[in-house]
Formats: structure tokens, sequence, C-alpha cells
């Protein structure tokens, strides 16, 4: 019975060191203290906040050679200027080009997309990433590049006829 009495003891005490060791994890005695986390900085911005009338585009089927180029617009809703940080494109095939000038609350911008068609026969869907102080919002464009017609010139000149 002493035994288990002293078993008992030990645990209680053992288990008592290690809450007051987890108690005082947090503080330093004496040591250097750890830099402080900078919070970022408070924001009523949300992603809601760049409405867009359209977060995907559709070009159907083009042909081969010419850039598509499609222009997202999105109005600024919220009580704070919206300021794109970076807009990237999935593929080097799409290069994006947006205003660097925050968007004033109330106000409009846009975000073209342009896709190189050239030497690209078949479907399409690529993504751009807009990145900016109300959150992350991916832009769509999609469609279908119909291979160019060969060139109508004969390829045979001896089929030719001349006068």
């Amino acid at each position: 019975m002493k035994k288990v009495l002293l078993s008992l003891g030990l645990i209680a005490l053992t288990s008592g060191f290690a809450m007051a060791q987890d108690n005082h994890a947090g503080h330093n005695h004496g040591t250097a203290a750890p830099a402080p986390q900078q919070a970022a900085p408070a924001t009523s911005l949300k992603g809601e906040n760049m409405d867009f009338k359209s977060d995907i585009h559709d070009f159907g089927t083009i042909t081969e050679g010419p850039d598509a180029v499609h222009v997202f617009e999105f109005k600024n809703t919220g009580k704070e200027p919206i300021i794109l940080s970076s807009v990237t494109a999935s593929c080097g095939c799409t290069a994006p080009e947006w205003s660097k000038e925050p968007v004033l609350p109330g106000k409009k911008s846009s975000i073209k997309a342009v896709y190189h068609s050239a030497g690209r026969p078949g479907a399409f869907n690529k993504a751009i990433t807009v990145v900016s102080n109300a959150g992350t919002k991916v832009l769509t464009i999609k469609g279908s590049v119909e291979k160019a017609p060969e060139s109508s010139v004969p390829a045979n000149k001896s089929m030719v006829k001349m006068n």
C-alpha cells in the first residue's frame, strides 16, 4: 500500500512540474526576447471588393496566328484603394497587362489578357492570377485554336501553266 501511495505521489509531483513548465514556456527569464511578429496592416478589403463583370472568358474557336485579346473589367466596391501587386499568367503563351495605379473606391479598372495563338493549335485553358491587397483572384481564358490554312500557293510549280 505504501508503494502505491508513493507511486501516485510521484506521478502527481511529476505532472505538477510538467504543468509549471508549460505555463512558463512562453516567458523568457533573463534571456533576450524574440523579435516581435509584425501583423499585416488592417484592411477592410475582401476579394469580393474586386467586382469583376466576369472572371471567365471563352474565345470560342479562333484562327491560329493573331493574338486573342480580352479585357477583364472590375470595380472597387470597397472603402479603400485596391492595389494590384502582381498579375501572372499560368504560362508564357499568355501576357497580362494592368495599371500599377491604385483603384480608388467606386472606380473601375481592367486587366488585359493576351493569348498568343501562333504555333498553338488545339484547346487552351489559361489562368491569370491577380494578387492585391483585397486578396487573390483567378481569371480564366479558354478556347480552341484552329490550325491556320496551308499556303494557297501550289506545292508543285510544274503544274502551273505559263502563257
